[in-house]
């Protein structure tokens, strides 16, 4: 599950087992929205590295982004998508017990978002939801071959379990 701290968290998407970035790893995206610290769960033991900032605001390793045992944290407005390490495992297996993974998801302009996931053979469940707008399963969210998308100002964390 992805631990989050503060005010923010993981906003459009991360993606566990699907698309693979330049480095083969998966991608998270974590975003520290009202300036303060957030951590977002990954294995981070084999590394991590920033492959997209999204933010206005800068990411600079050590100071407003960074991973330790606990996760990736960023600080002080920094958003970006991260590239984790698959070495070690990560991501899931076939044959595997059941494995879950979150991701947040954010319609923050009220416009539908899609946050690229492998949802394919997953259940998809709204775990919280963090937006005032309601969050209605086929309505303001759902999933489909290229993800969890959100509408209309629903943002809220969602499991997907294989």
């Amino acid at each position: 599950m992805r631990r989050v701290s503060g005010r923010g968290g993981a906003l459009g998407g991360g993606n566990w087992g699907g698309r693979a970035p330049s480095g083969g790893g998966a991608s998270l995206v974590c975003a520290s929205n009202n300036g303060e610290r957030v951590y977002c769960d990954a294995d981070t033991r084999n590394g991590v590295t920033l492959s997209r900032q999204i933010s206005g605001t800068a990411c600079v390793e050590g100071r407003t982004w960074g991973y330790d045992n606990r996760g990736v944290w960023v600080d002080r407005g920094c958003r970006a998508e991260f590239t984790v390490n698959p070495r070690g495992g990560g991501g899931f297996r076939p044959g595997a017990s059941p494995q879950t993974r979150s991701v947040v998801c954010a319609s923050n302009n009220g416009e539908r978002v899609y946050c690229e996931a492998d949802t394919r053979g997953a259940d998809v469940r709204l775990i919280r939801q963090i937006s005032g707008s309601r969050c209605r399963e086929g309505e303001t969210w759902g999933s489909d071959r290229r993800g969890i998308w959100v509408d209309r100002g629903c943002r809220a964390e969602f499991s997907i379990t294989r």
